[in-house]
């Protein structure tokens, strides 16, 4: 995957691992979006489950060029490493004035993955407006594991984001993140592209580190979010803080020395 190495800093990676999802507005050039809207019209051809990158789409298609955008091509390196597979894609149109929404879920069946992650790239080539039904998402939600839509009941949580942004804006996702696609009240079409990437190489120190030690990285690991009952906030930390240390190989970080007290076993040190 070409890229110019505009590698994610620690504080932007940490900001992922706390909230689920980075956005990278409007970073695809026009005549790129125009050209994705019409193809994205006509459809794109499956691609098989676990096909390398580099083999995924034929070269004189928009797909390799949109994933060459510095600023994207940078931050995936940054969360999944060079070379990842792809494991599907898809294009989701919302219709005009379609009159329904789709349920909250997250992607796939349960995924407790504590060392690793797949990232979801979604695409939006066109502005979406606030009655073009973005797609709406959770912050901070990514490491709650569910199985797909049994928080489907779950109508509205505080601080939910639903999407407005210009055109060529990318968001990157965790594959965990609770999501789904809000109507149309438009009389246009809106389309979203979406590739959902598996990494081939462990996960650890891909991005810009030079800021790893910055105190910025802790507090971005510490936020919390509106949907947050008081209780389990700490539970939400505590699974960052693992992500945070498989991600770094760095295993005495710690926020608050949440994890720290809970795996303090002196009976086990004392049989070294």
């Amino acid at each position: 995957m070409p890229t110019t190495r505009n590698l994610l800093t620690s504080v932007e990676l940490a900001r992922f691992v706390a909230r689920g999802f980075l956005r990278l507005d409007g970073v695809v050039p026009p005549e790129l979006n125009e050209e994705a809207i019409a193809t994205l019209s006509t459809g794109i051809p499956a691609v098989p489950y676990g096909t390398p990158l580099a083999e995924a789409f034929p070269q004189n298609t928009f797909i390799p060029r949109l994933l060459a955008v510095p600023a994207v091509a940078g931050a995936l390196e940054s969360l999944v490493g060079p070379d990842p597979t792809v494991d599907h894609h898809a294009v989701h149109v919302r219709e005009p004035h379609e009159g329904s929404a789709q349920d909250l879920h997250a992607d796939a069946i349960i995924d407790v993955r504590p060392d690793a992650f797949d990232v979801q790239l979604m695409y939006y080539p066109h502005e979406v407006t606030p009655d073009m039904g973005g797609t709406l998402s959770v912050p901070g939600s990514h490491l709650r594991h569910v199985n797909e839509t049994d928080i489907g009941r779950v109508q509205n949580l505080r601080g939910q984001t639903r999407l407005t942004c210009p055109a060529g804006t990318v968001v990157l996702v965790h594959h965990g993140i609770w999501h789904g696609g809000r109507r149309n009240d438009t009389a246009r079409r809106r389309y979203m592209y979406k590739i959902r990437f598996n990494p081939t190489v462990p996960q650890v120190r891909l991005w810009d580190t030079s800021d790893l030690h910055d105190p910025a990285v802790t507090a971005e690991l510490g936020a919390s979010f509106p949907w947050y009952e008081q209780a389990t906030a700490r539970l939400e930390i505590h699974n960052r803080v693992l992500l945070w240390r498989a991600l770094t190989g760095d295993d005495t970080f710690d926020v608050d020395h949440w994890v720290t007290r809970v795996s303090n076993r002196p009976a086990l040190r004392s049989h070294a």
